[in-house]
Formats: C-alpha cells, sequence, structure tokens
C-alpha cells in the first residue's frame, strides 16, 4: 500500500512556514509498511486543492490531508473532499452541540462561523480532537472503482499527532496487511557522486528489492536504504546485505552505516583511543570546532585551538614564523602543517589540525585563485597536508573544507 500526504495552508508556500507533520506521518505508516509514495503542499484555493485530492485519490491507498479544518472562509479541505470526490457533505447537528457545550465551558461565546468544523462528509467518521476544535474525518470509500482510505487531520502538530495515535493508528492496523520496513544509511566521505555512483550502482542494481536512493551534499554522499518484507527482520537483512556490499566496494571511504554523522564519527574514534584534538582555524572560522563541539561529550576530546584569520595572530596564537608567511603565503601547504603541528604542541593535544585557504567571493589570484585549501593534520609522528579546489560559494568552500578536515582526523585515527 502507498501513502500520499497532503499539507494544506498558503502560509506553508511562503518562506516563513514550512511542513513539519509529514515527517511524523511518514515515520508513523512506515511503521505499518506503508510506504509514503507523494508529499503535496497546497494554498488555501478551492479549485487547487480539488484538483490535488483528485490526484492523489487516483494514485494512493491512502491520503492523509492536514489542515483546513478550522472556521474560516479559507478553511475548504472539506468542501475540496466533498467535491473531488463526488461525496455529499452534512452538518452534524449533534457536533455542534458538542462544540457549543465546550465553548460554554470555558465561558466564551461560539462565533456562528466554527459551526462549519461539524460539516461531515457522507459516510465519514468523526474523529473527536482532544486538543482542540477541529474535529478529524475518517472516510472509506471508492475511487474510480479503486478502495480509498482519506484521512482529513487538524493542521496545529499538537493536535494532529494525538488525532492520528490515537484514532487512525489503530484504524490502519485492521485494515493494511502485516508488512515491515527496515532503513540503514551508508555515508561516503569526500569522494564525488558520479565517482561514487560508478562504482556503486552495479551493486545496488542486483538488489531490486531494496530501495535505493543515493544524495549528495557537501563532501559527503548518502546511500539511503529501503526494504520492505513480512517481517521486520526479513526486511533488515535485506538491506543490511545491500549495506555490506557497498561497504566492501568503497573501503574506508565509508565512515558510517548507521546515520551518524562525520563529527559523530570523528568524537567516537577520538574517545576510543582516548585522544584529544586541538585545531587552528583560518578560512573556516571556526566551523571545525563548532561541528566538533556540536556533539555531546566532545568536551572528553576536544581540547580548544585558535581561529587565526590574520597573519598577526597565525605568529601570536599558532607560533607561525612570520618569515614563513612572508615566504610561502598564508594560503600554503607550509603554514597549514605549522598550524596544525604547532597547535598540537601549544595545547598538548594527540592531533592537531590546521586549515587555510581562499573562501572567496574576492581575495583570489591566478597563482591563489578562491577555493583554494590546505588542511593538515598531525599527531607528531604522521601528518598528512591535502590541497584542495573548492567551487561554490563562500560557505560551500567553508563548510567542504571542515568536512575534509574531519575526514582526515578520522583517517589517521583509525
Amino acid at each position: 500500500m502507498i501513502a500520499e500526504i497532503i499539507a494544506i495552508g498558503s502560509e506553508m508556500l511562503t518562506p516563513y512556514r514550512q511542513d513539519t507533520n509529514s515527517l511524523f506521518l511518514t515515520e508513523r505508516l512506515n511503521s505499518l509498511g506503508i510506504s509514503v509514495a507523494f508529499k503535496t503542499v497546497v494554498g488555501d484555493h478551492l479549485e487547487h486543492l480539488i484538483g490535488v485530492v483528485h490526484t492523489a485519490a487516483s494514485r494512493a491507498d491512502i491520503s492523509v490531508l492536514m489542515g483546513g479544518l478550522g472556521p474560516t472562509q479559507d478553511d475548504l479541505t472539506r468542501e475540496a473532499v466533498a467535491e473531488a470526490l463526488g461525496v455529499e457533505l452534512r452538518r452534524d447537528h449533534a457536533l455542534v452541540t458538542e462544540m457549543y457545550k465546550r465553548f460554554a465551558e470555558r465561558r466564551i461565546p461560539m462565533p456562528e462561523n466554527n459551526a462549519q468544523q461539524a460539516d461531515v462528509l457522507a459516510g465519514a467518521v468523526v474523529l473527536p480532537n482532544t486538543r482542540g476544535t477541529a474535529p478529524g474525518q475518517w472516510l472509506e470509500t471508492a475511487f474510480e472503482g479503486k478502495p480509498r482510505i482519506m484521512a482529513l487531520l487538524p493542521g496545529p502538530p499538537h493536535e494532529l499527532q494525538a488525532m492520528w495515535d490515537g484514532e487512525c493508528m489503530p484504524r490502519l492496523r485492521e485494515r493494511v496487511p502485516a508488512a515491515a520496513i527496515a532503513t540503514r544509511i551508508v555515508k561516503v566521505a569526500m569522494m564525488g557522486e558520479s565517482a561514487v555512483d560508478q562504482r556503486t550502482a552495479p551493486i545496488y542494481r542486483k538488489h531490486p528489492n531494496v530501495e535505493t536512493t543515493v544524495l549528495a551534499g557537501q563532501g559527503q554522499v548518502e546511500f539511503h536504504l529501503r526494504a520492505t518484507a513480512a517481517s521486520k527482520g526479513e526486511a533488515q537483512a535485506e538491506v543490511d546485505r545491500l549495506a555490506g556490499e557497498l561497504e566492501d566496494e568503497l573501503d574506508d571511504a565509508v565512515f558510517s552505516s548507521a546515520g551518524e554523522s562525520l563529527e559523530e564519527i570523528v568524537n567516537y574514534y577520538l574517545q576510543m583511543r582516548n585522544a584529544k584534538v586541538a585545531v587552528a582555524e583560518s578560512c573556516t572560522g571556526g566551523l571545525i570546532a563548532e561541528r566538533i563541539t556540536s556533539v555531546a561529550g566532545s568536551s572528553r576530546s576536544f581540547l580548544g585551538g585558535a581561529v587565526v584569520y590574520s597573519n598577526e595572530l597565525k605568529t601570536l596564537f599558532a607560533d607561525i614564523p612570520p618569515l614563513m608567511l612572508e615566504e610561502h603565503g598564508a594560503v600554503s601547504r607550509e603554514v597549514a602543517l605549522a598550524l596544525a603541528e604547532n597547535i598540537r604542541e601549544i595545547c598538548r593535544a594527540d592531533i592537531g589540525v590546521g586549515v587555510t585557504g581562499i573562501s572567496g567571493p574576492g581575495g583570489g589570484s591566478e597563482e591563489k585563485p578562491v577555493g583554494l585549501v590546505f588542511v593538515a593534520v598531525s599527531d607528531g609522528n604522521r601528518h598528512d597536508v591535502v590541497q584542495r579546489r573548492f567551487f561554490g560559494d563562500r560557505e560551500r568552500v567553508r563548510r567542504w573544507a571542515s568536512q575534509q578536515a574531519l575526514d582526515m582526523v578520522r583517517r589517521m585515527l583509525m
């Protein structure tokens, strides 16, 4: 069975609000073995709503509509569903009476327009709202000869979640064939998406029972694996088998097979090795330190460091000789390595990280263009320096540089 989630509200088509309910609903639907095939956001426009509901009914077994059940003129969900499905809309006077009682208990007069919340689709079951005034509706019907379920839910998350768990989940458990979904996320650092896919496509194509989605971010590629089977164990075995084959192919480029972030993995290795790290950052401006310390418990492994943006502070805080800066320039292999080695000694850390580069948009030259970054790590006995040219805007260059640094720490600790 597949589901479609429809978020209703013109405010969600602006830059100021976003749909978060669908994440909750997707998790709950997946737990029953129901795949969410479509997510739609539509404004408070009757014609558009009718079209969206009609489309959802034509392609999804279960449609979950959230929002548009209030008392105002732009709350049009009930009318749209009735029109799209050809179902009569009737006012439930017993429900109106209950609304009047609720308002009376609060000693507040009920506005007349609240009564439209009692308009119920013919054949629908009214879902009580224990946390608000807008009741939901559960309709089991047929559309173009196919059985369909329509769940109409209020938009506020605390109302929707209580109604879904209390009213909708029990109904779905009775109607949905037993199935289970298992997922895995495999993450790869500092490899391009096309290079990763060239090596792995022949592998994941041999697993048609596992839905594989490849996502590329800044400095990492993610495989989102998903399998549906009669039991959780069978589904988990499917995704685990593919995850293992991907790890075998990509070897140490894989930094996580359970969805952890790179900073979480770095902290894990640091604590496992009982090692301490310190950083000296120029172009990343403290981003590496911020990412490491975003992980709970990082104080056991992260000592600190310095943001040394200017040449003067590279000398003052990281002991970089002025002659080195003059001879090689602040953005150079030599300075990056000196930053890593010196900050390690100054902070008495096991591993030092140094990064220097040109984030842009200005400041580059033909010899040293925007995006040029040198990243170094040192443990006193070993060191590694990487020269990279990252493309994109300032934030993208900084993010890529921090990703490179964290991955180099991970590899040194492995």
